[in-house]
């Protein structure tokens, strides 16, 4: 090529077509190491979750879903209107009223869903007292005679397999205050996508507040409560206006306290608790 001259871009493109080469992004397909129980894990979750239905005692997806600043925000989507909404030109924190933290539970045999909002931080504490809302607003009524729970969840997060004051606040919230024996599963590492909350409850949310700024935490709880698909899916949802603090640790001693049991297979991702019998005064 000489100097000064240009190549026209027409042969640029087809010298790029020739080698196969063309505009891309990047797709997720590479889902890294899978655990070794993964295949055992489903298998045993799957099982015991058709055991819980068949008994016809409660079987519920728990998961919290993207937080959510509260303001004059961008909410992605569209919508049909004849003027577009103005809102700011960027998502800064500190112009924001509040931000939310949604804590969904979907009732896999009723199709329903229950949400949580949270204005603080998402804690163990908060993701038990949002379940323990649900039992004492919906649940106990729809399976008035079942002593038995069944939780599905992801591993980490603030109902991951690994923090002890998930364990801790189950014990205390649920099966003691309520005399539920409670059994968790765990969803394999990198496998949240499965958590039925995600699909059956999170993406009919985010379709339904498609486009809608959030612009205050009653705006964002009508959206929720006006969430429904043609299948049947009806959603409550509660504001829990609570300061939850983070870090907080639980001893080796206060977990010996706990009626835990871990299972056989694969023990880590699958335990239950039975209520504490607490010795009546003289």
């Amino acid at each position: 090529m000489q100097r000064g001259k240009s190549v026209c871009p027409s042969t640029v493109s087809r010298l790029l077509r020739k080698d196969n080469y063309s505009l891309q992004v990047n797709v997720k397909k590479e889902s890294g190491a899978d655990h070794p129980d993964r295949n055992r894990q489903f298998g045993y979750l799957g099982s015991l979750k058709q055991a819980f239905l068949e008994a016809g005692f409660p079987v519920i997806s728990v998961d919290t879903k993207k937080k959510e600043l509260i303001g004059n925000f961008k909410n992605n989507g569209q919508e049909w209107c004849q003027e577009a909404k103005r809102v700011n030109l960027h998502d800064f924190p500190q112009d924001a009223s509040g931000r939310a933290v949604p804590y969904g539970i979907y009732d896999i045999a009723h199709n329903r869903g229950f949400v949580c909002v949270g204005d603080s931080a998402d804690t163990p504490e908060f993701a038990v007292s949002a379940i323990a809302l649900w039992w004492e607003q919906e649940g106990q009524a729809r399976y008035c005679d079942a002593r038995s729970l069944l939780i599905l969840c992801d591993a980490g997060g603030s109902n991951g397999c690994r923090p002890r004051a998930w364990k801790q606040q189950i014990q205390q919230q649920l099966s003691d205050r309520f005399g539920l024996e409670v059994t968790v599963c765990h969803y394999p590492t990198g496998c949240s996508k499965w958590n039925p909350v995600e699909h059956r409850l999170f993406g009919p949310i985010s379709i339904n507040w498609s486009g809608q700024p959030l612009h205050s935490f009653e705006t964002l709880l009508s959206c929720l409560r006006g969430t429904s698909t043609r299948t049947g899916l009806q959603v409550s949802a509660f504001l829990l206006s609570k300061v939850y603090a983070t870090g907080q640790s639980v001893s080796k001693e206060v977990m010996q306290t706990l009626n835990l049991h871990f299972h056989e297979v694969c023990p880590r991702w699958n335990y239950t608790f039975k209520p504490r019998l607490t010795p009546t005064p003289g």
